[in-house]
């Protein structure tokens, strides 16, 4: 479970956590990105809505143009963008684009393992400071399905998601054009499987359906190429393990962009409803009622499956603060369907 913030700023935190369940008898998002350009606006974060604008602050001919313009084929509604110059300026560029409140997706077109871990960890600090967010990359299309899985482990996070294999289209467009298609899907719960990946040329291979098999338990996002369209075979998170043992809460992509739906909305509301409020019973009741009505429409939209028991209670320690507890289930994708027949002859 996520540890709730020690701040002593007024405001609604939240933690969560998950577990698999065992039987016993609007619009598209905002997208980040960190990738080298060869302009003179390096270091800058530039707030994007066209790709035009990304011509005027980098140039026609730039990496990082290019870029952008997979992130906004493949459905990102904008884009916040810093120029780097080399290996070391990644760090200093994922820093401008944690304090961005809005981003949802974040992308970088390195393929170096430490520039990826450093951009697990902004992720990770922007997602506890309340600006949830998941991070898209890629390796070098030199490495085999197994280092990818192996590169996967290492990163191990429910928001990173590595893609496979890198497009021919340089490094970074591969995963440029997945949080493209991440940020242009509204509806949390739809699986990534299936999504047409736009702008691309093609792959650097292809893999047997036993390598597909291999990343996917492994948490690595696997694309094909079939008819000459570029596709997510299934989207999955690096997070297979918790600790040592195996643990697969956290692979489906669909579970960690559910939680960054719920949580952040009913987050929101009762920030806009009880900005000032007393943290009397009648209060405390108004916010049950306001998270009930949350998470029915959430049910509604088929986000979520059900929810269990909300409740709403003064904190014995600190009468400042109201406890909001609840349960819910998400709603799974459906990634396959099994056909049995019985033929009678």
């Amino acid at each position: 479970m996520s540890s709730m913030t020690t701040h002593e700023r007024p405001g609604v935190y939240s933690a969560y956590d998950a577990s698999t369940v065992v039987s016993g008898g609007g619009a598209g998002a905002v997208v980040g990105i960190a990738a080298r350009s060869e302009g003179e606006n390096n270091g800058t974060l530039f707030r994007l809505s066209r790709y035009e604008e990304a011509v005027s602050a980098f140039g026609e001919g730039d990496n990082l143009t290019a870029l952008i313009r997979l992130l906004f084929q493949n459905g990102a509604s904008q884009v916040r963008a810093v120029g780097v110059e080399g290996s070391s300026g990644y760090a200093a560029a994922f820093a401008l684009l944690e304090g961005e409140e809005d981003i949802a997706v974040m992308t970088c077109d390195s393929t170096d393992a430490t520039v990826h871990q450093a951009l697990r960890q902004s992720v990770a600090s922007a997602s506890q400071e309340r600006r949830e967010r998941i991070a898209v990359v890629e390796a070098p299309s030199t490495e085999s399905a197994a280092q990818l899985v192996s590169r996967a482990g290492a990163l191990n996070a429910e928001r990173m998601v590595l893609a496979g294999p890198a497009a021919s289209d340089g490094a970074g467009a591969l995963a440029a054009a997945v949080a493209g298609a991440i940020a242009g899907e509204t509806d949390p719960a739809v699986p990534l499987g299936g999504a047409e990946l736009r702008g691309l040329s093609g792959l650097s291979g292809r893999y047997s359906e036993s390598e597909i098999d291999t990343l996917v338990r492994g948490g690595v996002t696997p694309v094909e190429e079939v008819g000459g369209v570029l596709s997510v075979v299934r989207g999955v998170t690096t997070r297979t393990k918790t600790g040592e043992a195996a643990d697969s809460t956290w692979r489906e992509l669909t579970t960690i962009r559910i939680v960054d739906d719920v949580i952040p909305t009913i987050r929101d509301a009762l920030r806009s409803r009880f900005r000032r409020a007393k943290n009397t019973e009648q209060s405390r009741g108004a916010i049950r009622s306001q998270v009930v009505l949350e998470l029915e429409n959430k049910l509604s939209r088929e986000i979520i499956t059900g929810y269990g028991d909300v409740s709403a209670y003064a904190d014995q320690e600190n009468p400042t603060v109201c406890v909001v507890e609840f349960s819910f289930t998400v709603a799974h994708g459906l990634n396959q369907i099994w056909i049995s027949a019985h033929i009678t002859v």
